[in-house]
């Protein structure tokens, strides 16, 4: 059975148990502050487990994109190692939101295994709770009790907490679980040790391949568990393990999942998999990289130095260092691999598909980047070799490299390795663990239960109609971090609209009977709506009145709205491959990041910005709708967003139906007229294939242009008011031209003069002619010219110079070609103890290298030095 038969076998196996199937969730992560990724199939349901929301369906299927390489579930360093490890997975998964329980659940995992999939019986093995005394829990007798009749007691195993007792976090839902695991080695191997004595411990052939929670406790922050009032299961399959149960593979890298992938790497690396263990493991690595970044870049989440950017950055950096040091990949190659992805895909995740094109040339410019990356990093581990103390890399070396070149430890180990040296291991390793730590501490929240003053199903939002409102809290908590205090306050209902969909927060007031305390932000986690302050309502169960900063939301409603005309008319000039790719609107500019691949012209940015201004004066009417099916909006030509999660119902936002149609959930001005005025202020790169406009309206575009006037004013002023600015400056740049070349010609003059007056100083020396002098000259440039046109007139030259360039020390040393062949001195090494003269330091080659410094009395110090370094007085 090939894994597109496996999946949707799933699928429909649920679908005729009455569960709806729903679509997978972006894996890149929006209003979740507690994760970066998508890390399980239960991340988009978290909300009804919480009872944040109320699902439509109680029973629910779907296949959901995962990736696990950062916070709990840590797996980016064992990927491709081992044969079963991935960063990007599938998991398959039922949902109960207060449905079936356990009977069900364990009743159809059988049935669709050995049944449907028809996976062998006698080699699989079940898990359930064993109890534990810390929590006071016991056995989960009534798990067993539904398995001892469908596999038999001696296949039934007593799992620890750590095993077999889920939990979403620190705090929140949780429950026992029971796992269903397969014995795939050897009818020889299992007669010599039963299966069941390999399970949860790591062997690769005895997996678990699916795990059923069964939901029905809430972890508080004192660690106590809650009875929950409703009962949910949560199961979650791993799609490439089974592949590899159902098709007999002993790695899920043997399966159709990755084949088709290690092929093409093999084909065009001129390598067979499984002969040598180093080109292997790096054929894992890309193919299961390839997936990872590029799944992540199609939801949205472009590589960066920050967040889950940096995330997406580290795992294409780690492929790509792994196919330029094992399979000589010293070119781009990962972004080959998109379109033969995206078409294995086509059917269960059609956005990488559609998205091909842009997704390959953002990954193909990441590849380039790092390439040179790369290179630099070696340069600088070859000149680290000539200070390295006796055949030791230094530790902190080491880190410098990873941390700033993306050199893993193994990289640098395998480069010391062929030139004779060692690193020193524990030196690199404290390093990190002094990196972690920081990090640990930065990023380290505590926060507390919530406390429930009122009880609610959900918050009703009201800010696209008012801006103030009476409103009762429903509950509060307290969170600590980096030394601050805050408070997250839930209402029944306000007009604060939360961040999302790049609009900011709203802030505001809390009119109490006590006084008014401010609301600093407003967000999103997962469904509810976050009020954030300094300090509580002295009495919480009295009704307050939530007010919004009406000056703030007016001037975003404005660049909120101007962002979708821009979007409209950036599609109309630049054409129909136009696609949103993050945006910030706030109350005091408009950024908007777009798929394009050049820098926009003049012509383009000024069309622009003429059709937003035009749809501006006609005072378009907003047309909204709530409540929209959301294939009835697509159908209608609303624009959806690629990594954007839309539940079954959408807002669609209408600015004339033939010009701007898009789904949104943020607020707008009520016609296009109340905008003003719109004006671009910059046009820029933000990575492979995505360019930014930034813009102003309203009174932001006011201020924008009086700020250029009065340049233009103060310009004119000192220009003593011409009649033709333009003209006037022109003439003043040109005089400029004519001056900076006379300057050239002057500094030229002045470096031959240096250059014939040293010359005559040349002291031939035993080996060597030597040149050690004082000089003053204008530039570096100057200094190294004087340096090559010594090089060119003496073979053996040494040549040390301290020089006063512009009232800064400098410091140079030229060898000769003919003596840096001997090796005799090494002008990277003279420089840098030269260099402490002045306070400053430096490097370069071996035969020439320079330092500049702070301290310009210590030139002659430096002649002193220079002379003790050659040996002579």
């Amino acid at each position: 059975m090939d894994s597109s038969t496996i999946r949707s076998t799933f699928l429909e196996f649920f679908r005729k148990k009455g569960h709806q199937i729903v679509p997978s969730a972006p894996m890149v992560l929006k209003n979740d502050p507690t994760l970066l990724f998508t890390n399980s199939g239960m991340v988009q349901f978290k909300d009804f487990f919480l009872g944040n929301s109320v699902p439509r369906s109680k029973r629910v299927a779907d296949t959901q994109k995962c990736l696990r390489v950062s916070g709990k579930h840590n797996d980016l360093e064992d990927v491709g190692l081992d044969t079963y490890h991935h960063t990007m997975f599938e998991m398959l998964g039922n949902w109960s939101f207060g449905d079936y329980f356990k009977a069900e659940a364990i009743a159809w995992s059988w049935e669709l295994l050995t049944k449907e999939y028809k996976l062998p019986a006698d080699r699989l093995y079940v898990t359930v709770f064993g109890g534990d005394k810390s929590d006071n829990l016991p056995v989960d007798e009534e798990a067993m009790a539904l398995w001892k009749p469908i596999v038999g007691e001696d296949r039934i195993i007593h799992g620890k907490k750590k095993d077999n007792f889920w939990e979403m976090g620190e705090i929140g839902p949780c429950g026992p679980c029971s796992e269903i695991h397969i014995d795939m080695r050897p009818e020889a191997e299992v007669r010599k040790k039963p299966g069941r004595d390999l399970v949860n411990s790591d062997h690769p052939q005895v997996i678990e391949i699916w795990n059923l929670v069964f939901i029905q406790f809430n972890r508080l922050s004192t660690g106590a568990l809650q009875p929950l009032p409703e009962k949910h299961v949560d199961t979650g399959m791993g799609f490439e393990r089974l592949c590899m149960a159902i098709q007999g593979k002993l790695s899920s890298y043997d399966t159709d999942v990755f084949k088709p992938l290690m092929d093409f790497i093999c084909l065009q690396a001129h390598v067979s998999y499984g002969k040598e263990l180093k080109t292997d493991v790096a054929i894992r690595v890309m193919a299961d990289h390839i997936r990872a970044v590029s799944f992540a870049i199609a939801d949205g989440q472009l590589p960066s130095n920050t967040g889950a950017g940096y995330v997406i950055r580290r795992i294409l950096r780690r492929a790509v260092r792994y196919g330029f040091s094992y399979l000589n990949f010293k070119e781009p190659f990962m972004y080959r691999m998109v379109p033969l992805l995206g078409a294995q895909l086509k059917d269960a995740f059609p956005e990488l598909m559609q998205q091909s094109d842009y997704v390959s040339r953002v990954i193909h410019e990441e590849e380039l980047s790092f390439l040179r990356t790369l290179e630099l990093g070696i340069k600088r581990f070859e000149n680290h070799l000539t200070s390295a103390k006796g055949k030791v890399i230094a530790g902190d070396f080491a880190f410098e490299l990873n941390d700033t070149f993306g050199f893993p430890f193994d990289l640098t180990s395998l480069l010391a390795r062929e030139r004779g040296f060692t690193v020193d291991e524990k030196g690199f390793e404290a390093a990190m663990l002094q990196q972690k730590t920081r990090s640990r501490s930065d990023a380290s929240k505590e926060t507390g239960d919530w406390t429930t003053i009122l009880e609610a199903e959900k918050t009703e939002f009201i800010g696209y109609e008012q801006l103030d409102t009476k409103a009762r809290l429903i509950k509060y908590r307290q969170v600590k971090q980096k030394g601050k205090s805050l408070y997250q306050l839930v209402f029944d209902k306000t007009p604060f609209y939360a961040e999302s969909g790049g609009q900011v927060g709203d802030t505001g007031l809390i009119q109490t009977p006590s006084g008014a305390i401010a609301v600093l932000d407003t967000k999103k986690e997962n469904d509810l709506i976050v009020h954030f302050t300094e300090q509580l309502p002295a009495d919480p169960g009295s009704t307050c009145t939530l007010v919004v900063d009406r000056a703030k939301r007016t001037q975003t409603m404005s660049n909120h709205s101007a962002t979708h005309l821009l979007h409209a008319s950036l599609r109309n000039v630049l054409g129909k491959h136009v696609e949103q790719k993050g945006s910030l609107v706030n109350e005091k500019i408009l950024r908007f990041d777009f798929s394009h691949f050049a820098p926009m012209t003049d012509i383009e940015l000024q069309a622009v910005e003429e059709q937003v201004n035009a749809k501006v004066r006609e005072n378009i009417m907003l047309h909204e709708q709530r409540n929209v099916p959301l294939e009835k909006a697509k159908q209608a030509g609303a624009m959806a967003l690629f990594g954007e999660k839309y539940g079954e119902f959408v807002r669609v936002i209408t600015f004339d139906p033939a010009y701007s149609v898009e789904l949104c959930g943020g607020t707008h001005v009520p016609a296009t007229g109340s905008i003003g005025y719109f004006k671009i202020i910059s046009e820029s790169s933000v990575a492979a294939g995505v360019r930014r406009i930034e813009a102003v309206t309203g009174e932001g575009a006011q201020s924008h242009i009086n700020g250029l006037l009065a340049v233009m004013h103060e310009v004119k002023t000192m220009l003593k008011h011409p009649k033709d600015l333009v003209a006037s400056l022109g003439g003043l740049l040109e005089e400029r031209h004519k001056l900076e070349k006379r300057l050239e010609a002057l500094d030229l003059m002045q470096a031959n003069q240096v250059k014939d007056a040293l010359a005559l100083q040349a002291k031939a020396m035993e080996g060597f002619t030597l040149i050690i002098s004082k000089a003053i000259l204008p530039n570096a440039d100057a200094v190294k010219n004087v340096a090559y046109g010594l090089r060119n007139q003496f073979d053996d030259l040494l040549l040390v110079l301290a020089v006063d360039v512009d009232s800064k020390p400098m410091v140079a040393v030229m060898l000769g070609e003919g003596l840096a062949k001997t090796q005799r001195f090494h002008a990277g090494n003279m420089v840098k103890e030269l260099a402490k003269e002045i306070d400053g330091g430096g490097g370069g080659q071996p035969f020439f290298a320079t330092a500049g410094g702070k301290n310009i009395q210590g030139l002659d110090a430096v002649i002193t030095k220079a002379k003790s370094l050659i040996g002579i007085r």
